[in-house]
């Protein structure tokens, strides 16, 4: 890159190149949507045996070519139009100094000096003082263009000292020319190296591997234009602007920003929820494919959570399933609902806690949780939509005792409420934040975010170890629209305060987690004081309690020998779950509180 290369690109050009792939993108993503929709489908109708059996694969595979052709020709696009749209501020620079430079009778060369003519007189000899060359940044070139100095081994002002008026003048320009092509060198390497890599090998034949390049090139680009993104997409604003930002797009420019940079789309607060499903079922096998042979242990996980989810969108669901995120940060990312957030009048958002990982457990298992809710909020308003949210890395072993990975996870989970809050299309929306376990803790410290939980009508607080205020009304929507359920052997939910878990210490030194259990229920103070502050289900806290369950008791003793006896927690993970064996009364309260419809709800009394 020089500065006569930089005059002559025309950035224009590349965004008309931009727009050639992006109709063959277009082009080939009917295709595969006609291959799969019509045709295959056509033939599976009309067709059976070994003949047709062998068409169809073919098909499969044609189908599969097609998409990879979109998706990298989309790629094409989005690093074409990032590079027209970045060198277009480094051109005009340039084109803004080699004008001055003309209007000052300067001349330019062609290896980007600056010639400035002779100006003023010596104090000395009374001659007139000598013109020069300039050479931006790196160069000073005085008299009659043989001497060259090194600014490095000068004064700092030492090239604004010549007593030639038209220096300074010439020096400046010389700067900015050096620097707008230094800044266009920098995008052009950019966006060349991420190009190299959008090339097919001879006799394509798209398989696991070719996916996994293709996640390599979605981050290759995605990496060469983070700069046009953070100057297109407002990453930077509210998830309301953004929502305003996606709304003035037009059908091509969406399409652009939807395969061109679905990791940022697909998790981005404010994009529609239609639009976040769209891009992430397509980016989900994309990470699949990065995944895929790796085996440490995160990877492992990550993988077993990616096919699970992914499983679980081939399956189908009534109510239908969206993925709102998914990703790889930290122990995984992963945001699901169950029926439509921007279109359902009643919408929740539930945080997992202690040991949830994005792994083979949680499709089956949080996942489920957010099912169960919105089958059961239906039933009461069939408007209703449930989320789990798992937007933060929670807690796995004894960071459970600290506020840590609360406090990092709130302001994304109220980033995340701002985002439904903006996409929902109800004027009377009824929105509701659920933190069960620790996930409780999270929810308390996005309520003392400033502005508290955004959109949040009702907070729902189950299975808490405590949420880090001690009355219901410093959570920001009315203590009458807090709600607790603490099942009656959720230990959890008399977890020891502090000072009190100084006694069970000495339980557990002289008889294992039942003794430190039993020693620390000595200890109590009566002061309802749990680990992470006043105890939800009291009294004291001033909560509505709804009704569960007791649940299998916490100790299940052993005779004859005592110290034997086993620690159950299940009733702290039945909350969510209607079935048989379960906590159908918890379910159920849950349900008529995501509805909206509290005259639904049993209650008991606080503790």
């Amino acid at each position: 890159m020089d500065h006569l290369t930089l005059k002559a690109l025309k950035p224009t050009e590349y965004a008309e190149a931009a727009d050639g792939y992006r109709a063959i993108s277009a082009m080939a993503d009917s295709a595969k949507d006609r291959i799969d929709n019509q045709i295959t489908a056509a033939m599976r109708k009309a067709n059976a045996g070994e003949a047709a059996d062998a068409a169809l694969k073919q098909l499969r595979k044609l189908s599969e070519n097609f998409h990879y052709t979109q998706v990298e020709c989309s790629l094409i696009n989005g690093a074409l139009d990032g590079f027209s749209s970045e060198i277009t501020a480094p051109k005009r620079r340039l084109t803004e100094a080699l004008d001055d430079a003309a209007t000052l009778a300067y001349s330019v060369n062609e290896d980007g000096t600056v010639t400035y003519p002779a100006g003023g007189k010596s104090e000395l000899t009374g001659e007139p003082i000598a013109g020069g060359t300039v050479l931006g940044n790196t160069y000073v070139i005085t008299g009659n263009n043989t001497n060259f100095q090194s600014p490095g081994l000068l004064p700092s002002d030492a090239r604004l000292k010549n007593p030639n008026p038209h220096h300074a003048k010439a020096v400046d320009i010389a700067d900015r020319i050096a620097h707008a092509v230094r800044e266009a060198q920098e995008i052009d390497d950019r966006y060349s190296k991420a190009l190299r890599k959008l090339k097919a090998a001879p006799g394509l034949n798209v398989d696991t591997k070719t996916w996994a390049n293709v996640a390599d090139d979605v981050d290759a680009v995605s990496s060469a234009a983070s700069k046009y993104l953070q100057d297109q997409i407002p990453l930077d604003k509210s998830p309301a602007d953004r929502k305003e930002w996606w709304d003035s797009l037009s059908n091509e420019e969406r399409e652009e920003y939807r395969t061109a940079f679905p990791e940022v789309i697909g998790n981005l607060d404010g994009i529609p929820s239609a639009v976040r499903d769209e891009v992430n079922r397509e980016n989900i096998h994309l990470l699949i494919a990065q995944l895929e042979g790796r085996h440490d242990e995160a990877s492992i996980d990550k993988l077993g959570g990616l096919k699970g989810i992914q499983n679980k969108l081939n399956s189908g669901s009534q109510p239908p399933m969206f993925l709102l995120g998914i990703g790889l940060e930290g122990n995984g990312r992963a945001i699901v609902a169950f029926g439509n957030p921007d279109t359902s009048k009643n919408v929740s958002a539930y945080v997992p806690g202690l040991g949830t990982k994005f792994n083979a457990d949680f499709a089956d298992g949080t996942v489920k949780r957010a099912f169960e809710t919105a089958t059961g909020a239906q039933d009461i308003d069939p408007s209703s939509s449930a989320i789990v949210w798992l937007g933060y890395d929670a807690p796995q072993s004894i960071d459970v005792m600290t506020t840590v990975d609360a406090e990092r996870g709130a302001p994304a989970y109220n980033s995340f409420m701002s985002g439904i809050s903006a996409t929902n299309e109800n004027t009377d929306s009824h929105i509701t934040a659920i933190g069960h376990s620790y996930g409780s803790r999270l929810v308390g410290a996005a309520a003392q975010e400033p502005g508290g939980i955004p959109g949040a009508d009702d907070i729902i607080l189950v299975g808490s170890p405590g949420v880090g205020v001690d009355r219901a009304e410093d959570l920001g929507v009315g203590k009458e629209h807090v709600w607790v359920g603490a099942a009656e052997n959720d230990i959890v939910t008399k977890l020891p305060s502090k000072m009190e878990a100084l006694a069970g210490t000495m339980g557990l030194l002289g008889g294992g987690p039942p003794g430190a259990y039993l020693m620390a229920e000595i200890a109590d103070q009566g002061d309802d004081d749990i680990w992470f502050g006043k105890d939800p289900a009291s009294k004291a806290f001033g909560a509505n309690r709804f009704e569960t369950l007791p649940g299998p008791e916490v100790v299940q003793p052993s005779f004859p020998n005592v110290l034997d006896s086993k620690l159950d927690i299940e009733a702290h993970s039945n909350y969510f779950s209607p079935e048989e064996g379960k906590d159908r009364v918890s379910a159920r309260n849950i349900a008529a509180i995501v509805a909206g419809q509290p005259g639904y709800v049993t209650r008991e009394t606080p503790r």
